[in-house]
């Protein structure tokens, strides 16, 4: 049977056509570079939306200058694993990403259920996009043209955009995420230099930077809770390797990329909604305005153009992170199917764009269902069902990054292929514990993460949801093993062939004698 030690040889040397451009087997390759990755990682990560929705609701419950320091502290354990997500993207750079690092470090039946639950994990994020999308055009559908349009009519306006542009050229795909990232970044941080410009008092308090000495651990545990499912999407730069010029390095490049990017934007404009409300009135200021917390206070800087441009930029990058994710889900359906786990068909590729067409149309298919489902049913506070999609979706790639940690830890100890010291032990090391104590702070706040008492049935219905997900693939993939072992053998491999051998008894030497039977 195949191993994992090493990346298998290329098709062509064992005999095999490989896949290329010409015969329309495979996604195209050196098509982007690590700067389009990581535009689409942070576009699935949606900046201002955690700026104006998760930001807000931190400070309301009296994080105060702790909501800035909990991005940095949560940015560096992610940094921590980057370290490992690199090395085992240059190892693995296939499109099915986390399957494939889980499947060679926690073994091939953990791969399959690492791959059901990110597929579940990101339809949750997605729909929960499409959900806060609906609310977010409310303000602007009401100014312009005095209507109040319904939310699904929004959303599904959204996912018609997703769906036709999920099929495109990825370069091309990439060159629009980008303006809209930029655009999105630029709004951010437009927005909170006008508020350090223009501080509150015309000071910067000292309180604004520095916590209290007796810090509620409670409160400290639930923002690093909060600070870890903001940084979601990130994780997204490994689905692409194979359409970069350096599938082996550039996903890792883009990984590091990505978070420090994130990591800037969410401490200054975090840090300075404090500054711009005044530290001693934030708290109140934002239970009182919630989401429209930063809109205020760019409206009392800026001309009322500046926040209607927000309210518009918000609504792109929602567009944004939709079409992101949905390009992820894609890749995850198309490696899959490419390895025979999933149906064949998911895996065909269209020949003039090189896109995942087939996967691309079934995800958007799945998404729609789900959509017209949730109108049918007349759900009334799309808000609230979005948020609660979004952290579910969020705990669930949490979970995902804790099983990758550990993945790299062994894999890279137990293969040992010239990383350093740093790069095979101490950061793996260091992001398991790290990401392990996020995922148990995450889980322990489920309900305040929620928005729901403790006695809630969503407070067991989450973590039962994910682990249905979880335990669904792992009983996929030792069914796999059992019934179909040369489909087993290829799982994590990237479509590559692997060759499996029966396994031959040993002859007998000459003169030798089979050992007696002893009952005992």
């Amino acid at each position: 049977m195949g191993t994992l030690e090493d990346p298998p040889p290329p098709p062509e040397a064992l005999g095999f056509s490989a896949p290329s451009e010409r015969s329309g087997a495979g996604l195209s390759t050196a098509r982007i570079g690590a700067t389009a990755v990581t535009f689409f990682a942070i576009a699935a990560a949606a900046p201002l939306l955690v700026l104006i929705t998760v930001v807000p609701a931190a400070y309301a419950r009296g994080g105060g200058p702790l909501v800035p320091l909990s991005f940095a502290a949560v940015a560096v354990v992610l940094l921590f694993l980057a370290a490992g997500y690199a090395a085992m993207a240059h190892r693995a750079p296939y499109a099915g990403a986390l399957y494939a690092y889980i499947s060679r470090g926690l073994g091939r039946p953990c791969g399959v259920a690492a791959a059901w639950l990110a597929l579940a994990s990101y339809h949750a994020l997605q729909l929960g996009i499409y959900g806060v999308a609906g609310v977010a055009a409310a303000p602007l559908l009401h100014s312009w043209f005095g209507v109040e349009a319904p939310w699904w009519a929004v959303a599904a306006g959204c996912w018609l955009i997703v769906a036709v542009f999920g099929t495109v050229r990825v370069e091309i795909l990439s060159g629009l995420l980008a303006l809209l990232v930029l655009a999105e970044i630029a709004v951010a941080v437009g927005y909170a230099t006008a508020s350090v410009i223009g501080p509150a008092g015309d000071r910067f308090p000292r309180d604004s930077i520095v916590p209290a000495p007796a810090i509620d651990r409670p409160t400290l545990g639930l923002l690093l809770a909060v600070g870890a499912l903001a940084f979601v999407g990130f994780e997204t730069t490994g689905t692409y390797a194979e359409e970069t010029m350096r599938p082996r390095r550039e996903a890792g490049h883009a990984t590091y990329a990505s978070i420090v990017v994130l990591a800037l934007v969410l401490i200054f404009a975090s840090w300075s909604v404090s500054v711009g409300a005044d530290p001693g009135q934030v708290t109140a200021l934002a239970r009182a305005r919630g989401s429209e917390l930063l809109f205020d206070l760019a409206g009392a800087r800026l001309a009322p153009w500046a926040v209607t441009t927000g309210r518009i930029v918000l609504l792109a990058a929602l567009v944004a992170a939709a079409l992101a994710l949905h390009n992820a889900i894609a890749r995850y359906l198309y490696a899959l199917a490419r390895e025979h786990v999933l149906p064949a068909p998911l895996g065909r590729v269209a020949r003039r764009t090189w896109a995942p067409r087939t996967a691309s149309l079934t995800q958007s298919l799945i998404a729609g269902v789900v959509l017209a489902a949730a109108a049918l049913a007349g759900v009334r506070s799309p808000a609230v069902v979005a948020h609660r999609l979004s952290v579910v979706g969020g705990l669930g790639v949490l979970v995902l990054l804790l099983a990758t940690a550990l993945a790299a830890l062994l894999h890279l100890n137990r293969v040992p292929n010239g990383e350093g010291t740093w790069g095979r032990f101490l950061a793996p090391i260091l992001s398991t514990v790290g990401l392990g104590t996020l995922c148990y702070l995450a889980f322990w706040n489920i309900p305040s993460l929620l928005g729901v008492p403790p006695d809630s049935t969503l407070v067991w219905f989450a973590p039962a949801a994910l682990a249905t997900a979880a335990g669904a693939g792992l009983v996929h993939g030792v069914a796999l093993r059992g019934v179909r072992p040369e489909l087993y053998a290829g799982v994590g491999q990237g479509g590559n062939a692997v060759i499996v051998t029966p396994r031959v008894p040993r002859p007998r030497e000459p003169g030798a004698h089979r050992p007696e039977r002893v009952n005992r």
